[in-house]
């Protein structure tokens, strides 16, 4: 059979089955779902559209079995799970010809709906299983379940932004740092799919690969991995096999991704670069733990800031020039947004533009930092975010997650000195317990998910920028943190001792508790959880952790400045762009109460906050390592940002349904803002219409949202029901206040833009309107001025 000479059009179109075989999964689901629609009417006007669908679906079905049936005679394709596929695949072409015969016999129409129906959702269950069985078939068994918490294949996505295209091409020399970069992929690569059998607890084979000598020594049958020649590495033909190949790595018919597979490929093609086991400090950068304190530059004419005097020094040493600051009409924009969350009122603004007063703009900062609710409602959304708290979701209903809302809004709105808000958050009470207790997942969980290993990577990854997901797996690829330490720092949570797992494994071993950098003090193993927590919550405040202020000044910088010193957020021990800033500001404000809101007051008062936004043409520039700073990265709003803005210009009553948490009286919540009594989008339940824009789900902590638009977003701010309704309401109010359409274009373009429309969207807004504005156009006027990037973009 192997030596058998195939024509190759049998071949070719063989291969085509992978192209025809998602039309009658996508055709016929759709078609089903389309028909639990009409159960009430069939003489639904979806009928005509249902009857396309079934027709080029059971047709493609058809195609793509026959296409099937060459592949499995011409390829490499066996198994039981092929067999699986196969017949099922036969099934669903068989329904879909009896389908045409009904509809055919019946003009159109199916006559005997509950026969029709009931092959209809047959035929949708069976397309289902078919494809469902492909992707075990390309992908490997366990290519959904992989990804549950609870699988015990499970393992955290890393979020690596790895870019193989940008290392060159094959002919080009990588540089040491691209080596690095390289390796730590490959290295990420082995450890989650090849570690469980070729690692320190299993030797399958005679083969280690989790250490450079270790991994070229080879195996039972000699090396696996011949440096600058993929055609004879041993690792490679196996990776590179079918995933029902009773010979492919890793086992169990999975199959690594093709984006892994030309990893490894260019990889060894490049001589396999590893850098020698242990030398820690040609692999990785690791951050200075002590504080700094750097000296001041002098003071220049027109600067006193701090914040300026390092960026004039930057900008010296880089042969960057001062540019003009923003006006008053844009800085006001900022500060309300990055402050309070808001926009500014028409009123405001033209008070702003009036005030005389040489400090004005600092004035007006201490003013809205002054509007305690205002300010605590709107940073509850960056909190709730890092802190993984949210008003619904996983572990509410069964008890096992608990809410910190309440506690979190009254810790913001009296302004809670930081290292006192970290110590209630690691040693807490009943009202702050949520963060470190983690989620209790019903049913069987990966020991890395056990609620003492979720604290002790989210108390890291949150207050000190660091990511042990993959240590507390393995030993970390991504730095020099090692499995043990995971679970040393884990064990401060936990009132028993916690067995090492390696991989979901237990290795029948322990370590007591101890802090990540232990020159920060000593945690008693035989004290309760309680009393643990407690002493970690005085070590990690201690004015010598200079990690903990960094990591939160930067996480401030960013939110404000749209992006870290140091980038990401969550990987302080990468460089930052400016380190004497960075030290200079965490050091001052530990040493200065540790307080929030005059940090925010020294950025958003400094010069540097005030240079005009710039943009980039493409994403990954932004964590380019060699990053320029030039000012403030134009960014757009936030959900809740967004949300609010259009609730106050539109319909105040848009979220009112939602309202999940409500720390005001009536009476006080009208007097918190100058604005209509606006539901604030912070204090809701997610719904369909916050997740499009970006708003996480917070089973997981969340320290940075992505600020570009996508498909989701278009589709939400197009078609969504909540927002189209929102605007209709609006549109009713809108209708019924203004008398002329000159008058509401004004206070549209007044309310929502801060400022008076150009003659030319004048002309073309009263055009839209007519002489007599109905709610629909309206409605449209709305959508259009609310999409403008003017209004969405933080300039």
């Amino acid at each position: 059979m192997a030596t058998e000479k195939v024509f190759w059009l049998w071949e070719f179109l063989g291969r085509l089955h992978p192209l025809a075989v998602h039309f009658p999964v996508s055709l016929l689901l759709l078609a089903a779902i389309l028909e639990l629609f009409t159960l009430k009417n069939r003489h639904s006007k979806l009928r005509p559209g249902i009857n396309i669908l079934i027709l080029t679906g059971a047709a493609s079905a058809v195609v793509a079995a026959f296409l099937g049936w060459l592949l499995y005679r011409h390829g490499d394709y066996s198994g039981n799970v092929l067999i699986i596929h196969q017949w099922f695949g036969f099934v669903t072409a068989g329904f879909g010809l009896v389908l045409l015969l009904l509809l055919y016999r019946r003009g159109g129409d199916s006559g005997n709906f509950l026969v029709y129906r009931t092959i209809l959702f047959i035929t949708a269950v069976t397309v289902s299983v078919a494809g469902h069985f492909g992707a075990s078939l390309t992908h490997g068994d366990d290519y959904l379940s992989s990804t549950l918490p609870w699988d015990k294949d499970y393992v955290p996505a890393s979020g690596s932004n790895f870019n193989l295209a940008s290392l060159g091409a094959d002919t080009a020399k990588l540089t040491k740092q691209q080596e690095i970069e390289l390796n730590v992929e490959v290295r990420a690569i082995l450890a989650h799919n090849c570690y469980k059998c070729h690692g320190a607890e299993k030797v399958k084979g005679g083969l280690r690969l989790d250490g450079k000598h270790l991994a070229f020594k080879g195996g039972e049958n000699g090396p696996v991995i011949v440096p600058g020649n993929t055609t004879e590495s041993e690792l490679f033909r196996r990776i590179s096999l079918p995933a029902d190949d009773k010979d492919v790595m890793p086992s169990k018919g999975k199959r690594l991704a093709d984006r892994d597979i030309a990893i490894v490929k260019f990889w060894i093609s490049k001589g396999a670069p590893w850098p020698e086991d242990g030398s820690k400090a040609s692999v990785y950068r690791v951050a200075k733990l002590e504080p700094r304190n750097p000296v001041l530059p002098a003071p220049t004419a027109g600067l006193s800031n701090p914040i300026d005097l390092w960026t004039n020094k930057y900008f010296k040493k880089n042969y960057s020039q001062w540019p003009a600051p923003v006006d008053d009409r844009l800085y006001l924009r900022r500060i309300y947004l990055d402050i309070v969350g808001l926009l500014p009122s028409p009123a405001e603004l033209d008070k702003f533009e009036k005030d005389p007063r040489a400090d004005k703009r600092a004035l007006w900062v201490r003013q809205l930092l002054n509007q305690q609710d205002d300010y605590a409602t709107h940073w509850l959304t960056f909190w709730n975010d890092a802190l993984r708290n949210d008003y619904s979701g996983t572990g509410y209903i069964t008890g096992g997650r608990f809410n910190i809302t309440d506690w979190l809004y009254r810790s913001l709105k009296n302004n809670k000195p930081y290292n006192q808000f970290v110590k209630e958050l690691l040693s807490p009470t009943d009202a702050s317990k949520g963060f470190i207790a983690g989620i209790q997942w019903r049913g069987v969980v990966n020991s890395s998910q056990r609620t003492e290993m979720q604290a002790a990577q989210n108390v890291s990854q949150v207050f000190l920028g660091l990511n042990l997901k993959c240590a507390s797996c393995h030993n970390s690829f991504i730095s020099d943190w090692k499995l043990a330490d995971a679970y040393a720092f884990a064990n401060i949570f936990a009132d028993t001792t916690l067995e090492i797992n390696r991989c979901d494994k237990p290795t029948g071993k322990y370590v007591d508790p101890k802090m990540l950098w232990q020159q920060l003090g000593a945690i008693n193993s035989k004290a309760t959880a309680a009393v643990k927590q407690r002493q970690l919550a005085e070590n990690l405040v201690k004015p010598e952790d200079g990690r903990l202020y960094r990591t939160l000044v930067n996480r401030i910088w960013a939110q404000m400045m749209g992006r870290g010193i140091v980038e990401p957020v969550d990987v302080m021990d990468n460089a930052p762009w400016d380190q004497d800033m960075l030290d200079w500001l965490a050091f001052n404000f530990s040493a200065n109460g540790s307080d929030l809101k005059e940090l925010i007051f020294q950025i958003a008062t400094s010069k540097t906050y005030q240079l005009p936004s710039v943009g980039f043409k493409e994403v990954a520039l932004i964590n380019n390592p060699n990053y320029k700073f030039k000012g403030m990265l134009r960014r757009r709003m936030t959900a809740e940002q967004f949300t609010d803005a259009v609730s106050g210009l539109i319909s105040p009553m848009f979220l009112s349904v939602d309202l999940k948490y409500d720390p005001f009286t009536a009476a006080a919540y009208k007097n918190t803002h100058t604005k209509p009594a606006i539901i604030r989008a912070s204090l809701v339940a997610n719904n369909s219409f916050l997740t499009a824009l970006g708003r996480p789900n917070r089973e997981t902590v969340a320290t940075s949202r992505d600020s570009q638009a996508n498909l989701l977003q278009a589709l939400e701010l197009t078609n969504g029901g909540r927002f189209n309704d929102m605007l209709k309401q609006g549109a009713q109010q809108w209708k019924a206040q203004y008398n002329d359409p000159d008058t509401l274009i004004k206070a549209l373009y007044s309310k929502g833009l801060a400022r008076e429309p150009t003659t030319k969207e004048f002309t073309l807004a009263k055009k839209a309107l007519g002489k007599a504005p109905s709610v629909a156009a309206i409605q449209d006027l709305f959508w259009a001025v609310v999409l403008l990037p003017e209004f969405q973009i933080i300039y």
